[in-house]
């Protein structure tokens, strides 16, 4: 008779994929792991930031069905958020606060892939974010060379902001404006998702002028099909399955 299989190990089932759940601090972020359980090289690394007055731990399991294709996730805190709350300066209001994260996030996420590629070599970036981290997933294109591909949910390119003052925040604002610097995009594939029904961040007012600016960039630059869009409808400002999923075939191509 065959000897019989051994009882393999237990694992973190998250989003029905059992994975590796493992925390580092990388450059100062701490950040959570999802790694695939084979031993097969792996494919890519997506890097997963998370919305304003939330943390990486709200992002656990959401995108875990990427370890499955042989993707790293990484998940951080954004600066100022989580683990990190104590950075934040006095004197900010509630838009400066979201704005002083974003900027430090982009300035700190180079450090962040160099110390992931110290681990586990050099590997396609992959980003998501959603809501505050699509306003990171938005930058990062024209900041860091190894971003490969973005998908943006539940977010805005739009960033008029008339109740930040700061002037770094303002720069910050001027320098990376989306809708105002979208030809900076191609060639990276760029996926902009969003809820018909978000009350954050409207449609007509966020989606609509963002994706506009996006579909002129992409075509101007004889890219068109590298630039998606989507509207899901019964959809609020939150990652829906069907969100997710869409993300996840994006990046995938499945």
């Amino acid at each position: 008779m065959p000897e019989p299989l051994p009882d393999p190990p237990a694992a973190s089932e998250l989003a029905g994929v059992p994975c590796r759940v493992e925390r580092r601090v990388w450059a100062g972020v701490p950040c959570l792991l999802e790694r695939p359980l084979t031993d097969r090289p792996l494919r890519a690394v997506c890097v997963v930031f998370h919305g304003a007055w939330a943390s990486k731990e709200g992002k656990l399991g959401v995108y875990s069905a990427l370890t499955a294709q042989d993707v790293l996730v990484v998940l951080p805190d954004a600066a100022l958020h989580g683990e990190r709350q104590e950075d934040t300066p006095a004197g900010l209001n509630a838009r400066e606060y979201v704005w002083e994260s974003v900027s430090r996030t982009v300035a700190q996420t180079p450090a962040l892939l160099d110390a992931v590629a110290a681990e586990f070599g050099a590997l396609p970036v992959w980003v998501i974010g959603s809501s505050m981290g699509g306003y990171v997933a938005l930058t990062l294109p024209r900041t860091e060379g190894r971003v490969q591909k973005v998908a943006a949910a539940i977010t805005s390119g739009v960033w008029r902001e008339p109740l930040v003052a700061r002037p770094a925040l303002r720069d910050f604002l001027d320098s990376y404006r989306p809708v105002e610097h979208a030809a900076s995009f191609p060639p990276r594939p760029l996926l902009l998702i969003s809820g018909a029904q978000d009350a954050v961040f409207p449609t007509t007012e966020h989606h609509a002028p963002t994706a506009q600016a996006f579909k002129r960039a992409y075509g101007a630059a004889g890219l068109p099909h590298l630039f998606q869009e989507q509207v899901l409808p019964n959809v609020g400002h939150y990652t829906s399955q069907r969100l997710r999923r869409e993300v996840i075939r994006f990046l995938t191509g499945s």
